[in-house]
């Protein structure tokens, strides 16, 4: 086996045909400033050409559904393996999809529960038992003369298939009808359903009047039926209603039958388990559609738990399944740790609980001890996404991989960034190979070798600066990132501090989710940041409760706001803007210049040149949005998607077009030697300078160079953004409006993706909001952020239950002061190197 993974001649995006070794079976960082390529190497190239090596040697069956993968610009890559990326955008969004559902816990605990479970009555709670024959007719036998009644075996329940053989053989015993999905069928014709659905099949095994004499053909009907299943359906005629009897599961005193317990009935995502009243969703004014949770407000009916009354009365150890999945991940794995089991019971749960418990500690290990198993995917930031899936990639014990994560410490608080690393080492030891895109100095300084690229951004980057160990890169004078990691280069702590204005904004009683009914002093006209462990309640005290409540009291509108006494200080502001990172679309036809407005300037100009004008081509002619101009092949996308079934959907470029979104006419006009589609294609830089003299764009431009993004293109689908480049766009529109001086920002880690260079450009743009007498408030872990704050207000001291507590609040050399303070400790080494 090969020792390194040997590329040649690499030239996709920005990368300058660039030769690279990378040691196998080690911990590789490739690091630089913002759009120097290492994206473009590590998942544009090795990932891909991995991908495409993978589709390849399927069979060519495999193959035409999926379609062909573009090969990478890339003369030759040697000694790769399969490849895995772990992103922040690998994780379905989905109200369905859950932390347990991801990680496969919640699965394994199903099938637990069906095995190990005591069910209960969840009317009168007595423990339940099987019916005999006689039982079912006592009860059958008590309802009044001339009730009309069906009796049905349930052959299949909410499974998948096409059922052509059960079916054959029911119409074989001399059975000539079926409830399938809920309808009545003639089983004597040929029934077809649909493969890939969920079906529950009911054979009609009799249809009876209850009258006096019936009761030897009911006692046969209900035998007739046992035979085929341990369940039966009485079905109501004249009511429409059903009765489940079973001949395992019945309270004894209120004669509620349960259905088979089998792993679908604790399955919130199938009929059989899932609550009728929120349909296993388990919040109220939610759908299938839903992408964002703003207010969270539990089902009434199963508050919360996503499953049906009879999966819920069904319990381990006191507890039932939903209750379990709502456990923060450090006291679930302690109420499996605590389980009393009997011998026989240690035999069929042996491989379940070590499978749950490994995956458990696994999430905490990379710092996720204070989420809920039942947390929504739809709540979960990037970073936490990411982890997630290492941590599942972690438990599955896979060697001989290649890995490539980005900035997988985002999110993380130093003191969880070790841990992380941590679990990195323990995936190399596995025998695999590790690569990681970041910008944290100790991930870099853990390596076992570093790629820096750059030297600059887009056109100016795409070069390997610098290869080696730490030590190396620290030796290297070409190196900025080796000036910064040895101390040479810096962010310098500011020399003053602002001292406060006398006017402060007050969140008096705090006690959403974890906060300890806090109160809270943000001195205003400052640069604040909150800081704390991952879960320690940081966004929800910004987010949840103070930008809710300002919303509702400057804007008289959007959600709740989290449980809080009130707010104070209020009447010093007059606007709020929570800048996110969330994507600016969810097709290629948002990119930073339509979200800007600049793209409606620059079709303006088009629209004006004398070619223009002679066709009568007007501003519309040069959108990519409305048939026209754009090339109608791709209706004007330039890409394509391609659904590639069992792996992630992938974009190729327009065979018509070739990626340039216009037809052939639109193209043909010129703007200083430039068609719309060149202009696209210009980084933000680039088009600095070619619109030069046109002030609307060139103002706009400016904006986005400043808060580091000028290697971006003008066009760059928002798809392909990070969330921190997402953000520094929304910044960018938010900076070119006119302030009033009395504005609060709130930004949710600003420095993703961020490098020391492109830090400082990030910290000159917040305080030049601060000096015009605004606020800005910054969640944030980066502690060169941190140490720059006038203010900071660190909670904790954990994550979960164990935090939402105020830690420390002051300066930053006050809080390094704190004894206690995860931050503080932190801060103490940062503040300590600076001024060595």
């Amino acid at each position: 086996m090969q020792d390194f993974i040997i590329i040649k001649g690499a030239r996709e995006h920005n990368l300058k045909n660039i030769d690279v070794r990378i040691p196998r079976q080690k911990t590789t960082v490739i690091t630089g400033p913002s759009g120097s390529g290492k994206s473009s190497l590590a998942i544009d190239t090795l990932y891909a050409e991995g991908q495409r090596r993978y589709v390849e040697s399927l069979s060519p069956y495999a193959r035409q559904f999926l379609g062909e993968l573009q090969k990478p610009d890339v003369d030759s890559i040697e000694g790769l393996s399969p490849s895995i990326a772990i992103n922040q955008k690998t994780v379905t969004k989905s109200p369905r999809s859950t932390v347990g559902t991801i990680t496969e816990i919640y699965d394994y605990m199903r099938v637990l529960y069906t095995r190990l479970g005591k069910a209960y009555c969840y009317k009168c709670g007595s423990q339940i038992a099987g019916q005999e024959t006689s039982d079912i007719l006592d009860t059958l036998i008590q309802f009044p003369e001339k009730t009309r009644i069906q009796v049905l075996s349930p052959i299949v329940r909410d499974r998948k298939g096409e059922y052509r053989k059960e079916i054959a053989e029911m119409r074989s015993e001399g059975f000539i009808r079926a409830r399938i999905d809920g309808q009545m069928a003639d089983i004597t014709q040929d029934v077809k359903l649909a493969r890939y659905k969920r079906h529950t099949i009911e054979i009609v095994i009799d249809r009876l009047i209850i009258k006096p004499g019936i009761e030897r053909q009911l006692k046969n009907s209900i035998e007739c039926a046992l035979r085929y299943s341990d369940t039966i359906v009485v079905n109501l005629i004249d009511r429409g209603e059903d009765m489940v009897f079973s001949r395992k599961a019945v309270c004894p005193n209120c004669g509620i039958s349960y259905p088979e317990i089998n792993p679908m009935f604790f399955s919130f995502n199938s009929s059989s388990g899932a609550c009728p009243a929120c349909r296993g969703l388990g919040y109220e004014y939610i759908d299938e559609e839903t992408e964002e949770i703003v207010e969270e407000r539990p089902c009434k009916a199963c508050k919360g738990l996503r499953l049906r009354p009879e999966a819920l009365s069904i319990k381990i150890a006191g507890k039932n399944i939903g209750e379990f999945a709502s456990l923060p991940v450090k006291d679930a794995r302690q109420f499996v740790k605590r389980l009393e089991l009997g011998p026989r019971e240690q035999v069929i749960a042996e491989r379940l609980l070590k499978e749950v418990t490994e995956r458990l500690h696994f999430l905490e290990k990379v710092g996720l001890g204070y989420l809920t198993l039942s947390r929504t995917s739809l709540t979960l930031s990037g970073g936490e996404s990411q982890r997630i899936r290492l941590a599942t990639q972690i438990g599955s014990s896979l060697t001989g991989v290649l890995y490539l994560l980005d900035e997988p410490t985002i999110g993380l608080h130093p003191r969880d960034s070790m841990r992380l690393l941590d679990s990195l080492d323990m995936l190399k030891t596995q025998g695999n190979t590790i690569i990681i895109v970041e910008h944290d100095e100790e991930t870099m300084l853990r390596a076992d070798h570093i790629l820096d690229m750059g030297p600059g951004a887009g056109v100016l980057g795409g070069k390997v600066i610098a290869s080696g160990s730490p030590e190396e890169i620290k030796r290297n004078a070409n190196s900025i990132t080796g000036l910064y990691l040895k101390g040479a280069r810096e962010i310098p702590v500011p020399g003053i501090r602002r001292p406060p204005n006398g006017k402060f904004l007050e969140i008096v009683g705090a006690q959403a989710y974890n906060l300890k009914n806090l109160d809270v002093r943000i001195p205003l006209g400052m640069f604040v940041c909150v800081t704390g462990m991952s879960g320690s309640g940081k966004s929800t005290l910004v987010y949840d409760i103070l930008y809710r409540a300002l919303e509702r009291e400057l804007y008289k509108a959007g959600p709740t706001p989290g449980k809080h006494r009130e707010i104070r200080g209020t009447e010093h502001l007059d606007r709020i803007v929570a800048i996110e990172q969330a994507p600016l679309g969810r097709t290629p036809r948002s990119n930073p210049a339509t979200y800007t407005g600049i793209f409606s300037y620059i079709r303006r100009l088009f629209s004006l040149t004398g070619e223009s004008r002679v066709r009568g081509y007007k501003e519309s002619r040069f959108s990519f949005n409305v048939p026209g101009g754009r090339c109608e092949n791709c209706k004007g996308e330039g890409l394509k998607k391609v659904e590639m079934h069992f792996l992630p959907d992938v974009y190729v470029l327009c065979d018509e077009c070739g990626g340039k979104r216009y037809n052939r006419e639109t193209l043909d006009i010129k703007y200083k030697g430039k068609n719309i589609s060149e202009v696209l294609e210009m980084t933000i830089s680039e088009a600095c300078e070619f619109f030069e003299h046109v002030l609307p764009i060139k103002r706009k431009l400016r904006v986005l160079d400043d808060v580091g993004l000028g290697y971006l293109k003008l066009g760059q689908p928002a798809t392909t953004l990070s969330g921190g480049e997402a953000q520094r766009v929304r910044l960018s529109r938010e900076l070119g409006k006119k302030g009033t001086g009395r504005t609060l920002y709130i930004l949710d880690e600003p420095t993703t993706g961020l490098h020391f260079v492109d830090i400082e450009k990030l910290l000159k743009v917040l305080t030049g909001l601060v000096e015009k007498g605004n606020t800005v408030i910054v969640v944030e872990h980066n502690l060169d952020i941190i140490k720059s704050a006038d203010y900071i207000i660190d909670l904790g001291p954990e994550g979960g239950e164990e935090g939402g507590y105020l830690v420390a609040q002051g300066t930053p050399e006050e809080v390094a002061a704190t004894a206690g303070s995860h931050t503080g400790e932190a801060l103490k080494r940062k503040l300590g190197k600076g001024s060595d």
